[in-house]
């Protein structure tokens, strides 16, 4: 018996430590990545922010009737739809409960930098996406294919990617909201799944315009929400935030954690949690940002770009500042979306509760559409037949749905981080390979605004990969 327990002890370790060494290594490239990207386009994310801004409010000046077009602002949407989620509320804490107040610099540090990383895999999207019957579609697996010339490769990624996204991810926000809904109001979990699949399914069978549409109007309503019940709460503790951002300073440096290891965790979970929650790198958001209807693709890029900015600097620090202020982080045992939930119950009482519900439903949501339009492109590149396409929307709307909302996730997550690992390997050594491209884009991009010209790119500006590009003739 207790040689059994021995070995039992002993597999798990092993299995803990290999999964602990991935997972740093995978975290380590990221950051790598980050650093590599932000050199090589001179720190766009910083030279180029006001003109990120701009490009989100700009005005389509190409009419494509008929490819049902998307504008900067719709994808912008559809990709912080599935950034902006369950992570934001309940990852920010589980890295604040874990890895002390500290994380949260290095989740603005990693933010700041990983947003460069978003910009070169969007600005590729753009350059490489194709016209479909109904809108323009692309992503990793269109620029791995056409790009790498990879098209198995490709197919692999593509795979993975509808797992992950399109079916695994939206159990995963289905059971956060059915769990957030019983636990705020009583309501049953099963009842909320069946509604849950019926309003799904009505937009995703509406495809990527009804997408689109849904997410502007869900994404700012919900972002706008928050803001300002943050807001509320560091306007009644103004004169703590000195206090707390020295706190926050002190604890992601602070030299009496050095001995025993804090600082190392404080930097591992502030990483972690900023890398995962943005998904720069990970190549979700391409696949939104190559729908839309620009005149250059780095337009988009930057748009893209500023994506992780509003993830990580706006939603995130939301979340922690509540958490912060309220001194709930001092409470062992709390941690994740409790922790998240004692907070505002501190602040404004039970009826933080009832909002943080909310605050849940229409973040995971959201998410579970951005997640089916992920899958769905994927789908499209695989193959052409409706029947497929009408198969996956029936699943990942529907039974996936209804799956998260009855089941434990255990094992789904486990998969769900096996297959993320997957498809963040394979994007980084795409855009890699083909990050000259989109450097040599945002020089074009550059010259072009120092002659004050809207920036136009045409296919001819990159005559070796010409008969690879499709959309910019």
């Amino acid at each position: 018996m207790i040689q059994h327990c021995y070995t039992i002890d002993i597999n798990h370790f092993i299995v803990s430590f290999s999964d602990a060494i991935w997972e740093y290594f995978l975290i380590f490239v990221l950051i790598i990545a980050a650093l590599y990207f932000t050199i090589k386009t001179g720190a766009v994310q910083f030279r180029l922010f006001p003109q990120m801004c701009k490009g989100l409010v700009e005005r389509r000046k190409i009419k494509d009737d008929k490819h049902h077009s998307i504008s900067a602002f719709q994808a912008f949407a559809v990709s912080i739809a599935t950034r902006v989620g369950t992570g934001n509320l309940a990852g920010v804490a589980t890295a604040i409960a874990m890895g002390g107040p500290g994380a949260v610099f290095w989740m603005w540090l990693i933010a700041l930098l990983g947003s460069a990383t978003a910009f070169v895999e969007s600005t590729l999207a753009q350059l490489f996406k194709v016209r479909s019957k109904h809108s323009f579609i692309g992503g990793p697996a269109y620029y791995i294919k056409h790009g790498l010339n990879n098209k198995t490769l490709a197919i692999i990624f593509a795979l993975v990617m509808t797992l992950t996204f399109g079916l695994t991810y939206n159990s995963i926000q289905s059971n956060t909201i059915c769990e957030a809904m019983k636990t705020a109001f009583g309501f049953d979990r099963t009842i909320v799944g069946i509604g849950l699949c019926i309003i799904s399914l009505i937009v995703v069978f509406g495809g990527i315009q009804r997408i689109a549409k849904v997410s502007s109007i869900i994404v700012p309503i919900m972002a706008l929400g928050y803001l300002i019940l943050a807001l509320y709460v560091i306007l009644h503790h103004i004169n703590l935030i000195p206090e707390v951002l020295y706190l926050i300073f002190s604890d992601a440096f602070g030299t009496d954690k050095v001995f025993a290891g804090g600082v190392g965790a404080t930097m591992m979970w502030g990483l972690k949690r900023g890398l995962f929650s943005n998904e720069a790198g990970e190549g979700s958001a391409p696949h939104a940002a190559a729908t839309a209807t620009t005149t250059h693709p780095v337009k988009q890029g930057l748009v893209q770009a500023l994506g992780v900015f509003t993830d990580t600097l706006v939603v995130c620090s939301c979340t922690a500042f509540i958490i912060l202020l309220s001194g709930a982080y001092q409470n062992e045992g709390l941690n994740g979306i409790s922790l998240t939930q004692a907070a505002l119950k501190h602040e404004i009482g039970q009826i933080g509760v009832y909002f943080l519900a909310i605050a849940i439903f229409l973040f995971a949501y959201s998410s579970i559409l951005g997640n089916f339009y992920y899958g769905e492109s994927n789908i499209r590149f695989i193959t052409n037949k409706k029947i497929y396409l009408q198969i996956f929307r029936v699943l990942s709307g529907g039974v996936f749905v209804l799956f998260g909302a009855i089941a434990s996730l255990t094992t789904v997550w486990n998969l769900g981080d096996i297959c993320m690992a997957i498809i963040t390997t394979i994007n980084l050594y795409a855009i890699f390979r083909l990050g000259k491209y989109a450097f040599r884009l945002l020089k074009d991009y550059s010259r072009q605004k120092r002659e004050g010209k809207d920036p136009v790119f045409n296919s001819n500006t990159l005559p070796e990969i010409k008969d690879k590009i499709e959309c910019w003739d």
